[in-house]
């Protein structure tokens, strides 16, 4: 990450295109889930690019997913804006709950408090538990991150497990259905659920055929969800990233693909999950009062959404 220069008072921004490492890039194929530790390079989580102003203050929030990627940038940053966190993992992945200690770790440096929970959103009752927790240690619930997501990429369609297909569609749509419900009963007017959606769900790819799917389907959703919660003075965003640097992508895709992740955005680099999570702060606080219904892209130039 290139550093800013301060000339006098005045600190020179940074060239958007340079701030971080470029493809291509020497990982190595990951399995499973993936692990941030072993991202090269590593991401950027917002550990010292990030400086919050005390926006999300007293804030309780519930993210899912939020051991690596996206999801602990946001956890991070909503911790330096002055929330605390519970936040969920898949159960029964060792580098998975490794990630989530490490966010953890991430969000009480800060002086927050955070909460992993391992578990599986395709089952309703998990959660439907996730959100008792939340309000029994922490007394309410501000804001929902449906964050949590599967996606593996197939050359050819007919190769897509019919197990596979089931589990993409549970997890990215099922567990936000499901949260969203359970949270409702707890949200008081002034709260915010924000669902992770995706270029994808406007461009997608033949390799990504069900996971493309299943975020059209949070796109749509993200918009019905607006209408019904507002009238309990619950707002509800979506955002919709472009090629964001995580540990999905070397455990997903082609090593071919990874060598060569977000060149071909504006910016010929990937995001790094702090970059996004910045939209998620926005959308989460009261700057965004008058912002409910809407998908923001934040897609390296690749397309408006």
């Amino acid at each position: 990450m290139s550093s800013s220069t301060t000339i006098g008072n005045v600190v020179e921004p940074t060239d958007p295109r340079e701030r971080y490492a470029k493809p291509p890039f020497p990982q190595e194929k990951q399995t499973g889930s993936g692990s941030a530790e072993k991202l090269n390079p590593p991401a950027d989580y917002g550990e010292n690019s990030y400086t919050g102003h005390g926006r999300l203050t007293g804030r309780v929030a519930l993210i899912t997913g939020a051991d690596s990627g996206i999801g602990r940038a946001v956890a991070l940053c909503f911790a330096k804006e002055g929330a605390d966190t519970l936040f969920c993992y898949l159960e029964g992945d060792s580098d998975e709950q490794a990630d989530a200690e490490e966010t953890v770790r991430l969000v009480e440096r800060t002086g927050r408090r955070a909460l992993a929970l391992a578990g599986d959103v395709r089952k309703k009752s998990f959660c439907q538990e996730l959100v008792r927790r939340t309000v029994k240690e922490y007394q309410r619930l501000d804001i929902l991150v449906n964050n949590a997501a599967f996606q593996r990429t197939y050359d050819d369609l007919t190769d897509v497990p019919e197990d596979e297909f089931d589990r993409t569609f549970r997890t990215n749509v099922y567990g936000t259905f499901f949260l969203t419900q359970a949270a409702l009963a707890e949200m008081k007017p002034g709260g915010v659920i924000l669902n992770s959606c995706s270029i994808e769900s406007y461009e997608p790819k033949d390799q990504l055929s069900p996971y493309a799917a299943t975020k059209s389907a949070l796109v749509s959703l993200t918009k019905s969800f607006a209408k019904d919660c507002i009238k309990r003075g619950i707002r509800v965003n979506g955002v919709a990233p472009g090629p964001v640097w995580t540990p999905l992508i070397p455990a997903t895709m082609p090593e071919e693909q990874v060598k060569n992740f977000g060149k071909s955005s504006l910016f010929e680099r990937p995001a790094q999950p702090v970059e996004q999570a910045a939209v998620y702060v926005f959308l989460a606080s009261d700057d965004a009062s008058y912002v409910t219904g809407e998908i923001y892209g934040a897609t390296g130039g690749k397309m408006p959404v």
